[in-house]
């Protein structure tokens, strides 16, 4: 397979690097660009774990190929972080007990990041989001925590 070119604007920062037709946009950011945040669970758009967002709307990453993103902006769970301390969605997933594992994590941060002042309440955050630690009790209870902040800081 002959690689392309691909530029993307991830986390504000314009990217050149080359990729394989084949390659998904979620392995690109792990191997090209060394963005480790984002996971690869199921590969088929089931789990959520790659969720980033593209153009500002979220997409499972293991869906889209690297050089349809050419082009265009790519945030990533790396690039919700502010100022050094915890963004709100990330406080509320610890004070509610929303984390085991961490690895459907990035994910989720991102669609709670996403609907922060979208409305769009639980079922909107967790559509496409599986997790298989912590049932979901505290999950949903930090996404509510989550959209009840939405008008303070990160």
């Amino acid at each position: 397979m002959s690689a392309r070119t691909v530029t993307v604007r991830v986390n504000g920062v314009v990217r050149t690097e080359e990729s394989e037709h084949h390659t998904t946009l979620a392995e690109h950011l792990r191997t090209a660009l060394r963005l480790t945040g984002t996971h690869i669970g199921c590969g088929s758009g089931d789990c959520g774990a790659c969720v980033v967002l593209l153009d500002g709307e979220p997409v499972c990453s293991c869906l889209v190929l690297a050089v349809q993103a050419d082009g265009r902006e790519v945030t990533t769970v790396e690039g919700l972080a502010g100022g050094g301390g915890l963004t709100r969605e990330q406080r509320a997933l610890v004070e509610e007990h929303g984390l085991q594992c961490g690895f459907c994590t990035p994910g989720l941060l991102v669609r709670m990041a996403h609907a922060a002042g979208r409305g769009g309440g639980e079922e909107g955050v967790l559509a496409g989001h599986l997790c298989r630690c912590t049932g979901y009790v505290g999950i949903r209870a930090a996404v509510r925590r989550s959209a009840g902040d939405a008008g303070a800081g990160r």
